[in-house]
């Protein structure tokens, strides 16, 4: 039997051992797509004790901080809600995430939070109950007396490169501003173009954030379309000019329904109105804009994320106390592969197609997508277009395992961009380990079965480009 998370956690063969511990290990980390907060990383926040780290608490504009993740695995454990994201004491919310982690055999969070505790604070025993105490005094110590344990000081202890943030295109980016004038930070901080809210015209708030987007390009009022589309674009150049490589777009779902200005104006001005706006007319004013955006993106050399296939705040008692973004989403069914090709061929069609990253969080869609982008790929870089890495529910050994065949089965795992965090946590640096050693083992199982030959070149230019080159070279750092 082997040792608990030992040396070669994930490692099952000898040339994966070899792959990761020579070559992945100690590569810098990309971590193109991340929800941390800027100005945390500019104050050098320190934390308190690990239930900070971990869980968080509320902000002081009503938002939470923290990790959804464990939220959820805390409330199938019934714990109360005073004790996940309430106002209980920290070592009470501590005690009940150590005695749910119990319980998860089987869940990747089981190895993510112990990887934490062996990376960051030395602590080679799985969290229990019975030593709860023992790891919170430990490392309630370390965060508040050890000079590396600031924000900074993690990231740094982490072999971070670049962060990719997570931003409102109507944000001031005075974070990342003042991140940039420090001399010999050791990485590199960037926004990230967040526009969700305006495109997502069926959702409530959307009038209102148009008149914040107003505001930020210095108008009294976005009157059309077309001008939702220009202030879009001025702030693209602004997030640009502050060191933007990639955009993302959280959607329900893939749109693509063509339509007249005339009408896509009339959508737009229902909605600001205050009338319903039907899924039909929403696709409508979505496709005019996200074309407008990919157009913009391509001409500007950034990268267009998209993540779909996600039905969110599905407890409307509990979202309705909650609010966003706290643990009540879910995977959903979205059969929108011939909306996604007909929007990459009508932007191929003039050349205007950007390098595009394409996240499902429906694990039957990786074949679909993995033979969709072998439609549209190009010369100006190895793999224009990805199949994302396993998000979310899907980040998993089974989810990771089943997203790289998928690729390698239809396309070339060789110049996958890799793994991200898509995390609000400072500590979780270590999904990029837990990939990687999965990674390794994958590849190292097809040279040990004869899939693959034992070609060292080969085999430590796939493994260095999956674990940080390729990454490298795509979003132009």
């Amino acid at each position: 039997m082997r040792s608990f998370m030992d040396r070669d956690f994930m490692l099952n063969n000898d040339t994966a051992k070899h792959l990761f511990h020579d070559y992945s290990e100690k590569l810098p980390i990309i971590d193109y797509h991340c929800h941390i907060s800027p100005r945390e990383i500019y104050e050098d926040r320190r934390y308190n004790n690990i239930a900070e780290v971990w869980l968080g608490g509320r902000c002081d504009d009503g938002t939470y901080f923290g990790d959804h993740y464990k939220w959820r695995l805390m409330r199938s454990n019934g714990v109360p809600e005073e004790k996940v994201t309430g106002g209980a004491d920290p070592y009470d919310k501590f005690l009940e995430f150590a005695g749910a982690l119990e319980m998860a055999i089987g869940n990747p969070m089981y190895h993510w939070s112990n990887l934490e505790l062996h990376k960051y604070f030395g602590i080679t025993e799985p969290l229990s109950t019975k030593n709860a105490k023992d790891i919170w005094n430990r490392t309630s110590d370390m965060l508040l007396n050890d000079p590396d344990f600031s924000v900074r000081g993690i990231i740094r202890k982490s072999n971070v490169k670049y962060i990719g943030t997570t931003d409102d295109p109507a944000d001031s980016l005075e974070w990342h501003e003042k991140l940039s004038e420090i001399p010999d930070l050791g990485f590199t901080v960037c926004p990230s173009f967040r526009p969700d809210k305006a495109v997502n015209i069926r959702k409530a708030g959307f009038a209102a954030y148009i008149d914040k987007l107003a505001t930020a390009v210095g108008k009294e009022k976005l009157t059309s379309a077309e001008e939702v589309i220009e202030a879009l674009e001025e702030r693209v150049d602004y997030f640009k000019a502050h060191g933007c490589k990639a955009s993302d777009h959280g959607l329900d779902y893939v749109p693509f329904r063509e339509s007249s200005c005339e009408e896509v104006n009339r959508v737009f001005r229902k909605a600001m109105a205050g009338e319903t706006v039907t899924p039909v007319e929403a696709e409508e004013y979505q496709t005019a804009i996200l074309l407008s955006l990919a157009r913009k993106y391509h001409k500007e050399n950034i990268v267009m994320e998209i993540h779909y296939s996600c039905t969110r705040d599905n407890n409307r008692k509990m979202f309705k106390m909650e609010g966003p973004d706290t643990g009540f989403d879910m995977i959903a069914k979205s059969q929108c592969y011939d909306q996604l090709a007909e929007f990459m061929s009508k932007l191929d069609e003039t050349d205007e197609l950007p390098r595009t990253i394409v996240f499902s969080l429906d694990e039957a869609d990786f074949n679909q997508l993995a033979s969709l982008i072998g439609c549209f790929q190009g010369s100006d870089v190895p793999g224009k277009i990805q199949l994302g890495a396993a998000w979310w529910f899907l980040d998993s050994k089974d989810g990771m395992e089943a997203q790289m065949k998928s690729l390698a089965n239809l396309g070339l795992l060789g110049n996958f961009v890799g793994m991200l965090t898509d995390s609000r946590s400072f500590l979780s640096y270590t999904r990029h380990d837990y990939f990687r050693r999965i990674a390794c083992n994958l590849i190292g199982g097809w040279v040990e079965n004869g899939e693959y030959p034992d070609d060292e070149e080969s085999l430590r230019k796939i493994v260095t480009g999956i674990s940080y080159t390729n990454a490298e070279r795509y979003f132009s750092l």
